[in-house]
C-alpha cells in the first residue's frame, strides 16, 4: 500500500492525519451548542483566525498548481494576489463591521429583507452547489497528484481524505476548523520553504543560478500589458482578481462566518488583513518554487524520468521532484502539508455548509423555534451528508474525468450570480426584487453563454465568446449589476423597510 513511500514518510504523514483528528476529538468537549459549532462562541484570537483565512485562501491545489504554472509560463498568476490588498481595504471597511453588527451567522439571511426570502435562498443554494463541486474537486486532483508519490490508490487516497476531514470537522466543529487551519498553514508553509531551499542549494553552481536561468527565459514576468481581452494579460488577471476578492472577502460563506469568530470587531478587521498578507508572499513562494523548477530541471535534465515532458505535463514536474527530489522525512512532510492545504478548504466547506443548512433552510423553512439540542442534531447530520456527498463527487469523478471542466463552469456560474446580487443590493438602493429577479437570469445567461460557447462547433463560431474565461464572472456580475439598476430606474419607487444591507 505504501510503495511510493519510505517507513518514515509514512510515518509523518500518519502522525499529522491522527493529530488532525486528536485535536477535533480535543476541541470536540466544549462543542455542545449550535453557538459554538458556528461561531466557536465568538471567542477565537483574531491571529488565529486571519491564520485560518489563509489557510481558506490556499488549497492543494494552489500548492500544485502555481509551481506548475510557473515552471511552464511566468508569474502571471501573481496578478491575482496584488489585487487582494485592495478588496482588503473594502472588505474591512464595509463588508467585517456589517456583518459583525448585523449578528447573523449566515451571509445570505440580508438578502431576504433586501430582495424577499427567494434571493436568500438562490444565493444558499449556489453556494452549497458550489462546495460540493469543490469539495469533489479538490479531493479528487488531492489524490490524482498523490498517487504515485503514496502509492496508494485514488479511492483509498479520497476515503481517507474525506474520513479524517469528516469527523474533526464533525466533533469539533468551526473552533476545530480554525486551530486545524493553523496547524495545517504552518506545515504547509514549513513544507513550501523546505523545497525552495532544497531547490536552492541542490543548484550546480549554487542559488544564484536559479536566478540567472529565470532571468534569461523570461520567467518572472507579470505577463502582457496589452489591451487583448482574449488573452490572461495582466489586466485581464487583474479586473477577474478584483472581483474574485470582493467575492471572497464580501459573500463567501467561508470567510464571512469566520468574522464572526473573533472576539469583536476590531480582532475581525485585523485578522482580514493578517490572511491577506499572508498570502502575498506564500503565493510568491510557491510560483519561485516553479520557476526554480525550471532551473533546476533545465540545467539538470538528466534528472527528470525519460516518460515525464515537461513541457507538455508541467504539473507533473512538482510531484516527480517531492518523490525524487526530497530527502525522506522532508517528503513526508511535504506530502503531510498538501493533505494540509487539501483539509484545511474541505472542513471550511463542510461546517460552513451545515451551518446554511440549519440558519437558512431548516430554520428558515421547517423548524423556526428548533432547540438547541435538535439545532445540534441537524448540524452534525449536514456534515456528514455533505461530507459523504463531497467524497462521493470525487469518486464520480474518477470514471468521469470529463465531469471536472463542468464541475468548473457551473462555479462560475453559482458566484457570478451571488456577487452580481450582493452589489445590486448595496450599491441600487432603488432596487427591489423584480429588478434584482430581472439582473440575475439575464446575467445567469451571460455566464452561461460565455462558459459553453466556447465549445460551439465551427458553424457556430459568430456565436462564440470573446472574452477569456476569467472575464467570465466579472461581465456576469457586472451584467446583474446593470440590468438590475436599469430596471430600477424604470420602475416607480416604492416604500420599503429600512435595508439590511451594507
Amino acid at each position: 500500500m505504501n510503495g511510493g513511500m519510505s517507513l518514515i514518510d509514512l510515518v509523518v504523514l500518519i502522525a499529522y492525519l491522527a493529530g488532525m483528528v486528536a485535536m477535533g476529538l480535543w476541541l470536540g468537549r466544549k462543542n455542545t451548542s449550535p453557538d459554538m459549532f458556528m461561531r466557536a462562541g465568538g471567542a477565537i484570537p483574531g491571529w488565529a483566525v486571519g491564520v485560518s483565512i489563509f489557510g481558506t485562501y490556499v488549497s492543494s491545489i494552489s500548492f500544485l498548481a502555481l509551481p506548475g504554472k510557473a515552471f511552464g509560463g511566468n508569474w502571471n498568476p501573481f496578478v491575482f494576489s496584488l489585487a487582494i490588498p485592495l478588496a482588503v481595504l473594502v472588505a474591512v471597511k464595509y463588508f467585517v463591521p456589517f456583518y459583525r453588527r448585523s449578528g447573523d451567522v449566515s451571509a445570505y439571511h440580508h438578502l431576504e429583507a433586501r430582495f424577499g426570502a427567494w434571493a436568500r435562498t438562490y444565493a444558499v443554494i449556489c453556494y452549497l452547489l458550489t462546495q460540493l463541486a469543490r469539495m469533489g474537486t479538490i479531493m479528487y486532483l488531492l489524490a490524482l497528484a498523490l498517487a504515485p508519490l503514496t502509492g496508494w490508490s485514488l479511492v483509498t487516497l479520497i476515503l481517507v481524505t474525506g474520513v479524517v476531514t469528516i469527523i474533526y470537522t464533525l466533533i469539533g466543529g468551526i473552533e476545530a476548523v480554525i486551530w486545524a487551519d493553523v496547524v495545517q498553514s504552518f506545515v504547509l508553509i514549513g513544507g513550501a520553504l523546505a523545497c525552495a531551499a532544497l531547490l536552492l542549494f541542490g543548484m550546480p553552481e549554487g542559488p544564484g543560478q536559479v536566478f540567472r536561468v529565470a532571468a534569461d527565459n523570461n520567467k518572472f514576468s507579470l505577463g502582457s500589458f496589452g489591451a487583448s481581452v482574449a488573452q490572461p494579460t495582466f489586466w485581464v488577471v487583474m479586473v477577474y482578481s478584483i472581483v474574485m476578492n470582493l467575492q471572497n472577502f464580501g459573500i463567501d460563506q467561508s470567510y464571512v462566518q469566520r468574522y464572526a469568530t473573533a472576539r469583536n470587531e476590531t480582532e475581525a478587521r485585523r485578522s482580514v488583513w493578517l490572511g491577506a498578507l499572508m498570502y502575498l508572499p506564500i503565493s510568491a513562494l510557491f510560483l519561485f518554487i516553479g520557476t526554480a523548477l525550471f532551473a533546476y530541471y533545465t540545467v539538470q535534465p538528466q534528472l527528470l524520468p525519460a516518460g515525464l515532458d515537461p513541457q507538455a505535463k508541467p504539473d507533473a514536474v512538482f510531484p516527480h521532484f517531492i518523490n525524487a527530489g526530497l530527502p525522506v522525512g522532508i517528503s513526508g512532510l511535504v506530502i503531510a502539508a498538501i493533505f494540509a492545504a487539501a483539509q484545511s478548504t474541505l472542513a471550511s466547506s463542510l461546517n460552513c455548509s451545515a451551518t446554511l443548512a440549519l440558519c437558512d433552510l431548516y430554520r428558515r423553512y421547517f423548524r423556526p423555534q428548533a432547540g438547541e439540542k435538535e439545532s445540534m442534531s441537524v448540524l452534525r447530520v449536514a456534515t456528514l451528508v455533505f461530507g459523504f456527498a463531497g467524497t462521493a463527487t470525487a469518486l464520480v469523478m474518477i470514471r468521469v474525468k470529463s465531469a471536472l471542466d463542468a464541475w468548473w463552469e457551473l462555479a462560475g456560474i453559482f458566484s457570478g450570480g451571488m456577487l452580481g446580487l450582493f452589489l445590486l443590493g448595496l450599491i441600487a438602493r432603488r432596487a427591489q426584487n423584480a429588478a434584482a429577479a430581472t439582473g440575475v437570469a439575464i446575467g445567469v445567461l451571460v455566464i452561461f453563454w460565455m462558459s459553453l460557447s466556447p465549445r460551439l462547433s465551427d458553424d457556430w463560431a459568430w456565436l462564440r465568446s470573446p472574452f477569456h474565461s476569467f472575464l467570465v464572472t466579472v461581465i456576469g456580475t457586472l451584467t446583474i449589476l446593470l440590468v438590475g439598476m436599469v430596471v430600477a430606474r424604470l420602475r416607480p419607487a416604492a416604500p420599503r423597510a429600512a435595508s439590511s444591507a451594507p
